[in-house]
């Protein structure tokens, strides 16, 4: 009698053999394992941020399993066990070498999910995401396979509180207190600074990005900003995100269809409004690259847009640290991201018409969601702001001929009095030097520095780290001192970096960009009105030809490459050298690197071209 529970193999059944053992050991039908595969993935990581995805990853598989069969009202499809891609922990990494690693671990978790999308052929996914570079590598990979997927953000920490004060802390406070000359006063805040689990708590930038992905449609609102531990992330979502799988499958809702122009627009815009992390400006072009645009700056929104939008449309609506008092599990109490998204559409800053995997248009979800209106302490109103302009600046100017250089606007303390800085240049070849100087002498910094740290870019560093060690440092002597003291870089920074600091400056150093030609004392002038960062000696072309003369001369003695850069002594470092794409392509690797090398066929001893070199008023290479 032929068994009902095996299925007819005909002439495959080495294809077949494993499939069946599978479904038999987690306990669904046979019968099943030639229809289309769903699933659920998830990110492991050796911090906190990490510890709870795994228990809301098995509750999501449970839930499917539970929905998965032949009978009526189940879900007919093949159940595949979950996976899981690595990440690293950005806060206990924060000023190490390993730190190289955080940005290209966006790419890592890319790459893994794209392999198991597409060799697993997913017809349907629920992704449960922690920290900040995994959702975005997760976001990409679900774009370029483009079926039916979900994401659930695994939720932020709780604030640690000061058991002698009662102050609210969190892993700022702990990179604060790294200059405090009390070892014991140290160790009391980093033991008390990040209890319990989940994610940065702050409008990080873990939190700005899961805002991002809940506004461009990819996750629901309501989800975001709930904590790791609250009990509906483990004893509702899952089968409400099952059901909103099931009906995108049923309905061919693809993720290309809800990243569209205007979804990412949308969140772009939200990013303004929570103060958010620079990195949002790095993750937004890989997220519209996987989305089918071939240019973020220009197909989305042009950087003079993006200012004039941050200058006089957008206010910033919440009170959120690192620049504020609350953290996101405020903003969940508050009414939720819904709430920051209802002022918005009131507003008319949205378009509140673009689909969400809910099925629902971004308006439709906030209605049904009943958000609050804003609470004025936690959430402000857009006719009564938080602060007045948006949280970000992109900005020009001779050392930023890219126009990719950023500023976090609502996280700065001072020196910006008239929208204008001057500053004397104080330069650092790699983040390392700095905190040296920073442990050993922090004395020697003045009022109206201009920190200058280079050759830590995407190919320079390589992997373009976080610099959340030193700003925290910073940060901490300007208000002990009164003083300001600004910083640049080719680099990036945490979410949760304040000050006068500005990112992303490009071209970098490792490529020749102008940031390389700066010289200790440069006057080096920030000017919010012409959204603009210049180097005055820069000015003159003979001191930029001398100085530009005496790098490629420095250069062609190495190799081709500055020796100022940082090793590159494993193969994903190697790729990170040779395959980064800059900033303002958001630092990603591709193949098509040629774009910014001057002839890739003119190979060096070392294995890479010669780089672009940038001069005054081009903005591209000669």
């Amino acid at each position: 009698m032929t068994n009902p529970n095996i299925v007819l193999i005909d002439r495959h059944p080495g294809r077949s053999t494993q499939t069946i053992v599978l479904a038999l050991e987690i306990g669904t039908d046979p019968a099943l394992i030639h229809e289309p595969s769903v699933g659920v993935v998830g990110t492991k990581g050796d911090s906190q941020c990490y510890l709870g995805v795994m228990a809301k990853v098995e509750a999501i598989h449970r839930a499917l399993k539970d929905r998965i069969g032949t009978g009526p009202g189940q879900l007919k499809f093949r159940l595949v066990q979950p996976e899981y891609t690595i990440a690293t922990s950005d806060g206990i990494r924060n000023g190490t070498r390993e730190m190289r690693y955080s940005l290209i671990g966006r790419e890592v978790t890319q790459d893994a999910l794209c392999e198991h999308f597409s060799a697993t052929g997913l017809a349907g996914t629920i992704a449960v995401v922690a920290c900040d570079k995994p959702p975005v590598g997760t976001l990409a990979a679900m774009l370029e396979h483009n079926l039916p997927s979900i994401i659930m953000s695994d939720g932020p920490i709780h604030p640690g509180t000061d058991p002698k004060t009662g102050e609210k802390l969190d892993i700022v406070s702990a990179f604060q207190v790294a200059g405090h000359p009390d070892p014991e006063y140290r160790e009391h805040i980093a033991f008390h600074a990040c209890p319990g689990i989940g994610s940065c708590g702050g409008m990080f930038t873990y939190n700005t990005m899961q805002t991002f992905i809940g506004v461009l449609g990819m996750q629901p609102l309501h989800m975001v900003a709930p904590p790791s531990d609250d009990p509906r992330r483990l004893n509702e979502f899952p089968a409400e995100l099952v059901t909103l799988l099931a009906q995108m499958i049923e309905n061919d809702l693809k993720p290309r269809d809800i990243v569209v122009r205007d979804s990412l627009r949308n969140a772009t815009i939200v990013a303004m409004a929570i103060g958010g992390s620079t990195n949002a400006m790095l993750h937004a072009p890989e997220i519209a690259r996987a989305a089918g645009f071939a240019d973020f700056w220009k197909e989305i929104i042009t950087p003079e847009e993006f200012n004039h939008l941050s200058e006089h449309v957008v206010p910033v609506l919440t009170n959120a640290r690192p620049y504020g008092q609350y953290s996101m599990v405020d903003i969940d109490r508050a009414g939720g991201v819904q709430v920051i998204v209802r002022e918005l559409l009131d507003a008319g800053l949205l378009n509140g018409d673009m689909l969400t995997c809910t099925g629902e248009t971004l308006r439709e979800q906030v209605v049904r969601l009943c958000a609050k209106p804003a609470d004025g302490e936690v959430i402000y109103p857009v006719e009564a702001p938080y602060k007045t302009t948006g949280g970000l600046r992109m900005l020009g100017g001779n050392l930023s001929p890219e126009f990719s250089a950023i500023l976090k606007l609502a996280g700065v303390e001072g020196g910006l009095e008239n929208n204008l800085f001057r500053g004397r240049a104080r330069v650092f070849d790699g983040q390392q030097a700095l905190i040296d100087m920073l442990d050993k002498a922090p004395e020697t910094f003045e009022n109206n520095d201009m920190i200058v740290v280079r050759y830590e870019g995407p190919s320079g560093a390589p992997g373009m780290p976080e610099m959340l060690d030193p700003t925290a440092r910073i940060t901490t002597l300007c208000r002990e001192r009164g003083i300001v003291i600004a910083l640049m870089t080719d680099a990036r920074f945490s979410g949760g970096s304040i000050g006068l600091v500005i990112g992303h400056v490009g071209p970098e150093a490792a490529l020749g960009g102008p940031i390389a030609f700066v010289e200790n004392g440069d006057e080096i002038v920030v000017d919010l009105k012409s959204n603009e960062i210049n180097c005055t000696a820069l000015n003159d072309p003979a001191v930029w030809k001398a100085r530009e003369s005496a790098w490629d001369k420095v250069v062609a003695d190495n190799c081709g490459f500055h020796p100022n850069c940082g090793a590159a002594d494993t193969r994903l470092l190697q790729r990170a050298r040779h395959m980064a794409v800059p900033a303002r392509r958001g630092a990603g690797l591709h193949p098509n690197r040629e774009v910014w090398v001057r002839n890739p066929r003119e190979a060096t001893p070392s294995g890479f071209a010669p780089r672009n070199k940038f001069r005054p008023g081009t903005g591209n290479g000669s």
